[in-house]
């Protein structure tokens, strides 16, 4: 019983020996930089097999390189390298959640944070009933984004005549939303400002002029209802169907948001953008050509007339 009690206590002041040298070597050594977790942790795994064998490691700790030939066994501890690979590899997944969310962005979403007013402004506008049976448009609500999406001008519009039907199921306008609106002067003087001299996209453009008294050039309208390309047998198709066969969004399911349909009218205009101009060019080139023609003939026509 002595010599055990005597091999214990020697134990013990072995194992406080080496604590306190481990202790002392810990205090001895420079202070390092901030470690990457990942190897901060492999070190305290590596401080902790100094008390294993090679045959109570795991097969994936055996290719480490690490003093194998001085270690002691110590069943009591147990590590398994597979856990700090799992770590290791669910790292990567989160840093990707910002790009991953990038690609999902939809292509509706402004690319650029520019809130300017634009050489190209697209706008779309929702409309109220108005009369004693509702049947009548007015403006209600009139919505203009520049060339990268982003919104310069929103109102909603009190119109002159008493709203009898708001038509929110399409409008997406409620009572409330025209208890603050703008008188529909101010808004249309605002509107007509904004598109002087501006090329003018959106979609069956001529309803949200009539609804806004105004006028704009036809060489300046670029609708995408009237685009030759995106007719069917001479029919113009609805925006929505514009926007998910070009785009591959999907708008106007329920109540119609006039941001998100300028935006998809000045999408579809910027990505046909180049034959869109160069058929206008054409048109007009084919139109001086014509007019040069008919002034050519009816001078000839006179002149044999005089003589």
């Amino acid at each position: 019983m002595k010599r055990n009690k005597n091999n214990e206590k020697k134990s013990r002041n072995s194992n406080i020996d080496h604590d306190d040298d481990l202790t002392k070597a810990q205090q001895d050594q420079p202070p390092q930089q901030q470690l990457n977790p990942n190897w901060a942790l492999l070190q305290r795994v590596h401080l902790s097999l100094s008390h294993l064998s090679p045959s109570h490691l795991s097969p994936s700790l055996t290719s480490l390189p690490l003093p194998l030939s001085h270690l002691s066994p110590s069943p009591s501890l147990s590590i398994n390298l597979s856990e700090i690979i799992r770590k290791r590899r669910e790292r990567p997944v989160e840093e990707s959640n910002e790009p991953e969310a990038i690609n999902n962005r939809s292509p509706l979403t402004p690319a650029s944070s520019d809130f300017s007013v634009t050489d190209t402004i697209a706008m779309d506008c929702e409309m109220v009933g108005v009369s004693p049976l509702g049947n009548k448009s007015a403006l209600g609500r009139a919505t203009l984004v520049n060339k990268w999406g982003n919104v310069i001008y929103d109102e909603f519009v009190r119109p002159v005549d008493y709203v009898v039907d708001f038509r929110t199921q399409i409008s997406g306008i409620r009572p409330s939303d025209l208890k603050k609106a703008k008188d529909f002067r101010v808004v249309q003087n605002k509107v007509a400002e904004l598109l002087k001299g501006r090329i003018l996209v959106g979609h069956a453009l001529r309803n949200d002029l009539k609804a806004l008294l105004l006028s704009h050039p036809k060489m300046d309208i670029r609708d995408t209802a009237e685009y030759q390309p995106f007719l069917k047998e001479g029919r113009s198709k609805a925006l929505r169907h514009l926007a998910s066969e070009f785009l591959n969004v999907v708008i106007q399911n329920g109540e119609h948001c006039p941001i998100e349909d300028a935006r998809a009218a000045m999408l579809l205009y910027q990505k046909n953008k180049k034959q869109w101009e160069r058929s206008i060019k054409d048109r007009i080139r084919f139109t001086q050509k014509m007019k040069k023609r008919k002034h050519r003939k009816g001078s000839v026509a006179q002149g044999d007339y005089q003589v």
